[in-house]
C-alpha cells in the first residue's frame, strides 16, 4: 500500500469512528428527551382544567372517563402537539412536498402502520399508566425492544440467538422486580393495573419498532418522523378519543377536546410535544450514525432517564409529591438497560481495545 493510499485508509477509518461515536451521543441524548417528555407530558395533565378532571371531579365524569377518556385525551393532545413541531420543522426546510409523496409510497404506508400502533395503542396505554402509577411504569414500557426481538423472530425469520434470548431474559426478570412493588397494602391503588398498561405500550412500541425498521430504512428520518408523529395524532384524535367517548356515554367528548386544546396547559403540551420530537428524531438519526442495534441500546436508557427526569422536575423543581422511586425500583432501570444491551449487541465489545492498524508504505 502506498503512503498516500494509507494515510487515506488511516483518516476514513478516523472519519468513521468518530461519525459512529457522534451517532452513539445522539441516540443517547434521545433517551434523555424521552424522559424530559414524559415529565413534561404528566405536569402539563396536573395543570389548568387537568386539575379539575383529576381533582374533585366536579365536572360531573364517570370513573371510566376520568382513566381513560382522559388518558388517551392527554396522548391525543400531546401527540398533535409533536405533530404540529414535526410538520412546521418540516415546512420550514422546504420538504412538505417529500412527505406527502413519500406517505404515498409502500414504505410511507408501513410507516403509518406502525404509527398506528405506537399511537393510538402504545401512547394511550403509556399516558393512562403514568396516571395510574407514576414513573415506575417508564422502565416495564422499555420492554419494547425485547419484545420487538421476539415479534421479529415471527414476522421477519430474525433468529434468537442464546446472547438475545439471554437479554430477553433479563428485561423480564427487571420488569418482574419493577412488578413485585405493586404487591403488599403499600403499593398505591392502581399501581397494578398502571403496570399492565405499561406492559401494554411496551407491545405496541415493540410492534412499532419491527414495522418501522422496514420503512425507515428507505426513507429520510425527517420526513420519517413527519409521517409517524402526524399519523399518531390525528389518529388518537380522531379515533381513539371519540371511541372512548362514546363508551363513556358522557357525551362531553367535544366539549373536553375543546377545553384541553384552549386551556393554559397547552403551554406545557407545547413543550411535551417538542421533546417527544426531538425524541423520535434523534433516535433515528442515531440508528442511522451508529447502527440499528446499539441505537436501540443507547435510546432504552430510558428506562433510567423517565423516571429520574419525572423525580427532577416534577418531585424536585415543581414540588409535586409521589415522584420518588423504591431503590428496587432504581436498580431494576439500570438492569433493564443492561438487558437492552445484551439484546442489541455483545456487552464484553464495549471493553474491547480497537486494535491498532499497522500501515507499511510501499
Amino acid at each position: 500500500m502506498s503512503g498516500s493510499s494509507a494515510a487515506a485508509f488511516a483518516a476514513k477509518a478516523k472519519l468513521d469512528s468518530s461519525f459512529r461515536k457522534r451517532g452513539v451521543s445522539i441516540a443517547l441524548t434521545s433517551g434523555i428527551t424521552y424522559g424530559l417528555y414524559t415529565a413534561f407530558m404528566t405536569y402539563a395533565m396536573s395543570q389548568g382544567i387537568w386539575s379539575d378532571w383529576y381533582g374533585a371531579n366536579t365536572t360531573g365524569l364517570s370513573a371510566f372517563a376520568v382513566i381513560y377518556l382522559l388518558g388517551a385525551l392527554g396522548a391525543a393532545v400531546t401527540d398533535t402537539s409533536s405533530a404540529v413541531w414535526a410538520f412546521s420543522i418540516t415546512a420550514a426546510r422546504g420538504r412538505i412536498g417529500d412527505f406527502f409523496r413519500t406517505i404515498k409510497t409502500k414504505p410511507g404506508k408501513v410507516m403509518v402502520v406502525g404509527a398506528l400502533f405506537g399511537g393510538p395503542i402504545a401512547s394511550t396505554a403509556y399516558v393512562i399508566g403514568l396516571q395510574m402509577a407514576g414513573s415506575i411504569i417508564v422502565p416495564i414500557s422499555a420492554l419494547c425492544p425485547a419484545i420487538g426481538a421476539i415479534i421479529a423472530r415471527f414476522l421477519f425469520k430474525q433468529p434468537l440467538t442464546m446472547r438475545i434470548l439471554a437479554g430477553i431474559a433479563i428485561c423480564f426478570l427487571a420488569s418482574l422486580l419493577i412488578a413485585s412493588t405493586s404487591l403488599g397494602g403499600d403499593a398505591p391503588e392502581g399501581m397494578a393495573l398502571g403496570l399492565v398498561f405499561g406492559f401494554i405500550a411496551a407491545i405496541g412500541w415493540g410492534f412499532e419498532g419491527c414495522v418501522c425498521g422496514y420503512g425507515t430504512s428507505m426513507i429520510d428520518s425527517e420526513v420519517a418522523i413527519t409521517i409517524r408523529q402526524v399519523t399518531s395524532g390525528l389518529s388518537n384524535l380522531i379515533i381513539l378519543v371519540p371511541i372512548f367517548g362514546m363508551m363513556s356515554g358522557d357525551g362531553m367528548t367535544l366539549s373536553l377536546v375543546t377545553q384541553a386544546f384552549t386551556d393554559s396547559s397547552m403551554l406545557w403540551f407545547a413543550v411535551a410535544g417538542f421533546f417527544a420530537y426531538l425524541n423520535f428524531m434523534l433516535w433515528y438519526k442515531g440508528n442511522g450514525m451508529c447502527g440499528a442495534a446499539l441505537g436501540m441500546s443507547c435510546n432504552g436508557a430510558y428506562s433510567f432517564w423517565g423516571p429520574l427526569c419525572c423525580w427532577v422536575i416534577l418531585g424536585i423543581f415543581f414540588g409535586i409529591d409521589g415522584w420518588e422511586m423504591q431503590p428496587i425500583a432504581w436498580f431494576s432501570a439500570v438492569l433493564m438497560v443492561a438487558g437492552i444491551v445484551t439484546i442489541a449487541m455483545n456487552p464484553l465489545d464495549l471493553f474491547k481495545k480497537k486494535e491498532a492498524v499497522q500501515y507499511e508504505a510501499a
